[in-house]
């Protein structure tokens, strides 16, 4: 599944003013297009909005998410006062737990006392399988992930599906890298986790001890794991088998132990992602100490568990995870992280309220007719592509007219009946949801895959396109403004949603993407020849982003970022031909610019985004976006369109000598 940001989440009550145009207050006028227009549409939205103290970035994304915040907050605070269904008792019951923070004070550790007693009590590495079966039922990321997906080469079954997991830090490079920085942090994360077992009742040298073990058993399970960039390549993770085929992997490991115990109905066959994860984490199993296998497995309960605890806890999670790592300065407000939790946990519940009351039916009318005219676009720019030859022309128009577009929230909503939510326990209401959602998983495995299920819930800003669907997918959360105005220039709303759904659309034929047929199942339908094309013209974009550098002596990774990279450029062209064809509406000079500056200005001011150092260099390391500069000035230096329109000239830093182009 590709998405559009790593972010979530809007507003009516606390909605920006609308805008008509493009947003005249963002620009700074000093700086001239063709030199850096990043700094020419963002220049005075970036000095006006520095980073607030419990964000660690602050863009339009995250503007957009705090006003949402404030709509949910609304929805749930009139749901714990005055319910008026059983959705409304859930969200309303699972907010006012979260709320209640002297309570949460109150009961310490005794809610996880259990859960740590029995990992404490681990017998041996051979008892380990239903105990990690359980700690999966409770949201414990530990060990590897057990669930359910589509199968590649069959988008109309469902199987099991084993994947590596159970690492601390964002990446597995954090535990191998050499470097000072990564040294450092590693230090840090150790430091961490020896005062979260401290705050647990460890004594300090038992605690430092803990601390150290778990370090090294992560270490072991990152050497394991597979790295993003290879992940990208959906071969890589496919690994058909059945139980015996998992057995020999993992020797020493009962998996009829573990799967009676994770429940879910029989099946014969799984896709293992990373047969050398498993075969490396039954090894650590077979030589590592019961002792660390214990301090690590304590260590992955507390990590789950810390944010729903005591402050204590919770100011200990944050310093790590949110001011080292991240570069916030401030805790977040206790309401918007329980907002966030809800949503979390009840997503589609929540949802429900959420869309009736951010999200009119016009608005959908009108991003229906713009998805429309840009998937016609995107047929066109197919049609037109000198490199690619009439048979694979063909095809990639049957998997464009075979796409599926979900626009809003779901047709369906989900039921979330057999959560169990008491208001006056947190982690108890919090682990039943995340039961509910692997019990809900596992049962898919065997049945028909349902295409109209959603992978985000209705409030969340961000977009998708799954490979194995075949659909793109657009959350009412970011059908709102800068992105999309239901009453805005047609030239704004295409260069900032247009763009999106562009990027979306263009994610079926993107280096992953493109492995998928109409149906969703991973086929290669190309010729020798396209395929051979476009992987050249694939490495264009590698090279031109591998040289951006967000901070000094940090360069983004063109190869992880490829694939959003190819969306991005494909994106805004298509949203242009959209433009240019429906005449764009409103005034040629509207705002001082013509309608195709309007696509442009629009496309770049819904990056507008200032960020910490810290944030900075880790997203460059684990995110396959690149910095938002970079989101702007890459496609628009590719655009001969964009040159034209500011009337740039060659060998101004907007205009690439040799531009990169997919789509």
């Amino acid at each position: 599944m590709n998405t559009l940001a790593l972010l979530a989440a809007l507003t009516v009550s606390a909605q920006a003013a609308p805008l008509k145009g493009v947003d005249a207050a963002a620009l700074d006028r000093s700086a001239a297009p063709c030199q850096d227009f990043y700094r020419f549409a963002c220049g005075g939205w970036l000095k006006a909005n520095p980073i607030p103290a419990d964000q660690s970035r602050w863009g339009r994304f995250n503007e957009l998410a705090e006003r949402t915040k404030e709509v949910l907050r609304g929805v749930l605070e009139e749901a714990a006062a005055s319910p008026r269904d059983d959705s409304d008792r859930r969200i309303g019951a699972l907010y006012g737990a979260c709320m209640d923070e002297a309570g949460v004070e109150a009961k310490g550790l005794a809610p996880m006392a259990a859960t740590l007693a029995e990992v404490d009590g681990l017998a041996s590495a051979a008892a380990l399988p239903p105990v990690l079966a359980r700690l999966h039922r409770a949201g414990v990321d530990a060990g590897f992930s057990f669930g359910s997906d589509q199968d590649y080469k069959d988008s109309t079954k469902v199987i099991a599906a084993v994947d590596q997991s159970g690492l601390g830090l964002p990446d597995r490079d954090y535990y191998l890298k050499e470097d000072a920085k990564s040294v450092d942090l590693r230090k840090a994360y150790e430091w961490h986790a020896a005062r979260t077992f401290g705050l647990a009742g460890d004594d300090p040298q038992t605690a430092a001890r803990r601390a150290a073990a778990v370090l090294r058993f992560e270490t072991a399970l990152a050497k394991a794991s597979m790295d993003r960039v290879a992940r990208r390549d959906p071969a890589n993770t496919y690994h058909k088998m059945g139980k015996d085929g998992l057995a020999a992997l993992t020797p020493g490991f009962d998996w009829g132990l573990y799967l009676a115990e994770a429940g879910g109905p029989a099946w014969n066959e799984a896709n293992a992602a990373s047969p050398a994860f498993l075969e490396g984490f039954a090894a650590l199993l077979a030589q590592a100490p019961l002792s660390e296998l214990k301090d690590y497995l304590r260590w992955r309960v507390l990590a789950a568990d810390s944010p729903l605890l005591g402050r204590a806890f919770v100011e200990e999670n944050f310093d790590f995870y949110g001011r080292r790592l991240t570069g916030a300065k401030e805790l977040k407000s206790r309401w918007k992280r329980c907002a966030d939790l809800v949503n979390g946990a009840l997503g589609e519940d929540l949802g429900r309220r959420y869309v009736a009351k951010a999200y009119p039916r016009e608005a959908k009318a009108r991003m229906d007719a713009l998805v429309a005219d840009v998937v016609t676009a995107l047929g066109r720019d197919i049609d037109a592509l000198e490199w690619m030859t009439p048979p694979t022309k063909q095809r990639a128009k049957d998997k464009l007219k075979a796409m599926r577009n979900k626009v809003g929230y779901p047709a369906k909503w989900r039921d979330y009946s057999a959560v169990t939510v008491d208001a006056k326990d947190l982690l108890a209401s919090v682990r039943s949801a995340r039961a509910f959602e692997l019990r809900r998983q596992l049962a898919k495995i065997g049945r028909p895959v349902d295409r109209d299920e959603w992978f985000m819930t209705p409030p969340t800003v961000n977009a998708y396109y799954s490979s194995q669907m075949n659909d793109i997918n657009f959350p009412a959360g970011i059908l709102q403004p800068p992105f999309f105005d239901a009453g805005r220039d047609d030239a704004v709303n295409l260069g900032g949603i247009g763009a999106v759904i562009g990027h979306e659309l263009t994610h079926g034929f993107d280096d992953q993407g493109r492995k998928f047929d109409a149906k969703g199942n991973m086929e290669d339908w190309w010729t020798p020849a396209d395929a051979a094309a476009f992987e050249g013209r694939a490495a264009c974009f590698v090279d031109q982003y591998g040289a951006y550098a967000p901070l000094p002596g940090v360069s983004l990774n063109g190869k992880l970022t490829l694939g959003e990279n190819t969306a991005d450029n494909g994106g805004l062209r298509v949203a242009l031909m959209a433009a240019r064809a429906r005449g764009t509406g409103g005034a040629a000079d509207a705002d001082g610019f013509t309608a195709s500056q309007r696509v442009f200005v629009g496309f770049a001011q819904v990056w507008c985004q200032n960020r910490t150092e810290e944030v900075a260099r880790m997203l460059a390391q684990v995110d396959p976006h690149s910095a938002a500069e970079f989101r702007v000035k890459g496609p628009l230096s590719n655009m001969p369109e964009f040159a034209e329109a500011f009337a740039c000239r060659p060998g101004e830093p907007m205009v690439r000598p040799e531009p990169c182009r997919v789509w």
